[in-house]
């Protein structure tokens, strides 16, 4: 119970990495709040599930590339939860296509879903963080930020974003009891990658050293020991989790 006591609001955290963040913390003794967008029948599940395990939870829909929303999300957290311990920015989309093809839409949206989104809700945050002298953001990038992919253009940049703000955010809150990292996947088995796990997931498997994909839970073990007081002299650092992927590139 690393985190017994604390508050966290996860982002994106309906399915996939999310959804095994918002467990990781809440068995680890936080009450967790999480964003979805749309997906309603999938945050309803997911709250059942906890409060079930007696865990407390809220779900929140809203559009994290909308800084009004970032907002009003977290000044709910704060007038219900009074403080708000624990950020973490998982809220992602993948909109692939080579250049040469790739449509204003598509550039946009990934960078407004995937980098603008933690710009909003570590903006809405900060203060309240700072006020308290003590927090933890943990941004989710991807190993894509790293070696280049076709088609990933816009995915890559907005990973990389994150990469560079999260160094940027950490040298401002430091010296005041706050921690900023990142998390960086590789190829994690979620229903976003399902498509390439289709057509090729006996090769990547062939790339990774330890010989599988990553789980959700891999990731959220990771973002839990962020989280904790553990890692309380770790700031402004990527850490990347890929069973070795990058050793060899991609």
């Amino acid at each position: 119970m690393r985190l017994a006591g604390k508050t966290a609001l996860v982002t994106g955290g309906s399915r996939g990495i999310g959804k095994a963040v918002v467990w990781a913390l809440a068995r680890e003794g936080a009450k967790v709040a999480f964003v979805y967008r749309s997906n309603t029948d999938a945050a309803n599940q997911l709250v059942s599930e906890l409060e079930l395990d007696q865990r407390e939870v809220l779900a929140i829909q809203g559009d994290v590339a909308n800084k009004e929303d970032a907002e009003r999300i977290v000044n709910e957290l704060l007038e219900n939860w009074e403080k708000l311990d624990i950020v973490v920015n998982n809220a992602g989309i993948i909109r692939d296509g080579l250049l040469a093809t790739m449509s204003e839409d598509q550039w946009h949206d990934v960078i407004n879903t995937n980098l603008t989104s933690v710009f909003n809700f570590c903006q809405a945050v900060t203060r309240s963080m700072m006020s308290a002298r003590s927090g933890r953001i943990i941004n989710v990038s991807s190993v894509a930020s790293h070696y280049g992919n076709q088609g990933q253009s816009n995915y890559a940049a907005s990973k990389g974003g994150i990469e560079g703000f999260t160094r940027c955010l950490a040298t401002e809150l430091g010296r005041r009891g706050i921690t900023v990292n990142a998390v960086a996947p590789g190829f994690v088995a979620t229903d976003m990658t399902e498509a390439i796990r289709n057509a090729a997931e006996g090769e990547i498997k062939k790339r990774i050293p330890v010989r599988r994909l990553g789980q959700p839970e891999d990731i959220a073990n990771a973002v839990a020991f962020l989280a904790s007081d553990e890692s309380s002299y770790i700031t402004g650092h990527v850490l990347v989790v890929d069973g070795g992927l990058t050793l060899g590139g991609i």
